[in-house]
Formats: C-alpha cells, sequence, structure tokens
C-alpha cells in the first residue's frame, strides 16, 4: 500500500509539470507497465484530479481544471518559493491582488511543516519592500494572455502605443517577460509579419482568443528579445558601446530595462542602450568605471568631442 501511494504521488507530480504525457512515458518513468498506469490514473480521477485521456496508439494523459481545485503536490524549494512569491505580491505590479494573495497565504501557511515555514518568516522578516509608482497589470488581462501563449491561440487585442496611438492588433503570441513593475508580451504580429513587444497594461484582450497556429521559432531567446527592444527601439538615440571591462563587472550598473551587456572576452564586452538625449548617452556610458568605445551613433562621439572640451575646461579653472 504505501508502494502504491508513493508512486500515485510521484504520477501526480509528473502530470503536474508538463502539458501532456504518452502512457508509455509515464510507465517508463514509473518504472511500471502501462496497465498499471491506466489504473494509477483511475485512482487520481477518485481523488478528485481531472485526468483527461487521449485514446489511441499515440495517446496519452493530462491533467485538466475542475470543478474544484485539487490539492497541489508541492516540494519544499516549490512550498517556500510559492508562500514567498504571496507574500511579495502586495508590491507587485499586477493590480488588485493584495487581498487575494493573502487569503492564499493564510491557506499555505496552514500546511507549511514548521521547518519551513520559519524558513519563509525568516526572509520575510528581514526583507522590506521597495514600494512605487507605476502602470499596474489587470490579473485577468494577464491569466488571458497567458493561457494564449500556453494554447498557441491567437489573440486579438485593442493597443495604446507609448505615443497615445491607439490600434487593434492581432498577433499569435509566444512569451511574457517580466522586466521589475511591468510585464511585455513577446508575439508575432500577423499583419505587420514581424515579432512586436507590447506592454501588457497598454493591452485590452477581445476574447474569445482565436484559432490555434503552429508555434514560430523566435530569432532570440524571448527574455532577450524583449530586453534588446525596451532598452533601445523607444528611444530617439540608440546607442552601441565597447567597454574595456569584464560583462559581470558592467552589469552591475544597469537593469534589464535600462542596457544589454553582451561579454566580447574576459575583459571587454558590448553594451548597447538608448536615450532620448545625447548628454544621458555620454552621462550613462561613463558611469561604468572604464574606458570605452562608441561605435554608434555618430552624434554621440560628435557630443562627446563638445562635453570633453567642457571638462577639461573645468578641470583646468579648478586648479586655477
Amino acid at each position: 500500500m504505501l508502494q502504491t501511494s508513493a508512486r500515485l504521488l510521484k504520477l501526480l507530480s509528473l502530470l503536474q509539470t508538463r502539458r501532456d504525457w504518452p502512457g508509455p512515458e509515464l510507465a517508463g518513468r514509473l518504472k511500471v507497465d502501462v496497465r498499471t498506469v491506466r489504473r494509477d490514473i483511475g485512482k487520481l480521477r477518485s481523488l478528485g484530479y481531472p485526468v483527461h485521456a487521449t485514446p489511441g496508439t499515440a495517446g496519452g494523459y493530462r491533467l485538466g481544471a475542475g470543478a474544484a481545485l485539487p490539492p497541489l503536490l508541492l516540494d519544499d524549494e516549490e512550498a517556500v518559493a510559492v508562500a514567498i512569491g504571496l507574500r511579495t505580491a502586495a508590491g507587485s505590479a499586477v493590480s488588485g491582488i493584495e487581498e487575494t494573495s493573502v487569503r492564499a497565504l493564510a491557506k499555505l501557511e496552514q500546511v507549511l511543516p514548521s521547518r519551513l515555514r520559519h524558513r519563509v518568516n525568516a526572509l520575510q522578516s528581514v526583507t522590506v519592500p521597495l514600494t512605487g509608482h507605476g502602470p499596474t497589470v489587470d490579473p485577468q488581462t494577464l491569466t488571458a494572455v497567458a493561457g494564449a501563449c500556453r494554447a498557441h491561440e491567437r489573440l486579438r487585442f485593442d493597443y495604446r502605443s507609448h505615443d497615445g496611438t491607439a490600434g487593434r492588433r492581432t498577433v499569435e503570441p509566444h512569451r511574457l517577460v517580466a522586466a521589475g513593475r511591468r510585464w511585455y508580451l513577446l508575439a508575432w504580429d500577423t499583419d505587420r509579419e514581424d515579432w512586436r513587444t507590447f506592454r501588457v497594461d497598454r493591452l485590452t484582450p477581445r476574447l474569445p482568443t482565436g484559432p490555434r497556429f503552429t508555434p514560430r521559432t523566435p530569432p532570440e531567446d524571448a527574455a532577450a528579445h524583449v530586453a534588446r527592444g525596451i532598452t533601445t527601439a523607444a528611444y530617439r538615440y540608440r546607442a552601441r558601446f565597447t567597454v574595456h571591462a569584464p560583462a559581470e563587472h558592467v552589469s552591475r550598473y544597469v537593469t534589464p530595462t535600462s542596457a544589454v551587456v553582451e561579454p566580447l572576452d574576459e575583459h571587454s564586452c558590448t553594451v548597447r542602450t538608448g536615450a532620448d538625449s545625447l548628454d544621458g548617452l555620454a552621462l550613462y556610458a561613463s558611469l561604468f568605471g572604464a574606458d570605452f568605445e562608441v561605435h554608434e551613433p555618430q552624434e554621440l562621439r560628435d557630443r562627446l568631442a563638445v562635453l570633453a572640451d567642457r571638462l577639461s575646461r573645468a578641470a583646468g579653472r579648478a586648479k586655477g
């Protein structure tokens, strides 16, 4: 009986980690035959877990959503991560989530073993959130977009661009990227036939979602693509530097929304950033504490020459 119970927990854990599982693959993971997997699936259903089956030689199993939420199986590290996430949700960029997070946290902490509760409380007791102001994302919008990404369904939404222009977009959603207090959607824009990045707080989904699509391969990692777009594309000037310092050193001076740092070798790296002011770019490049070269734009190189003369004269006056 103990062996069967342990196997059921293992089966449940596997079903929660992936959308679809072929029966033979589950049998191989559990080291049992396919018939035993079918019996165990039946036992999970009797406990309230909605496990859907697909018939045929290529069939498999999927853990679905039911009328009631059955218990989740979390290991120690997952439970701590969820508890900490709920405690810090009040300072997140998702509007209206504070009260819901408190209710969920109360239920979770009630069943946490004392050793895990102590770990969560120790971290929280020495952590002070830095609150800020800015746009928030409606939780329903976030879940609608996430659902379309996961199901590979086209998404239609009303969108307000950074200059206030309103329009309607139809996209094939790929990934959500969280950058500080802002959420971004990386998607293939079907009208413009190109990859685009959208601020989630500026979009309003039109439901239901559209037909399913075959996912495309993005030009690069989703987070890297979004970071490149939000650090340069929205600005008047886009700059590229070579900084003669290790990427690890330079990364201490940047955030995911301010610049992209790419290592060249052990002693130098490329920095890509943007700004609406040439003086702002010059000041930013000088903050890295290392020599640097400007590759673009040409206007920045010209501006640096003017600033160098100005700073030299200021230094001379200071000596006098």
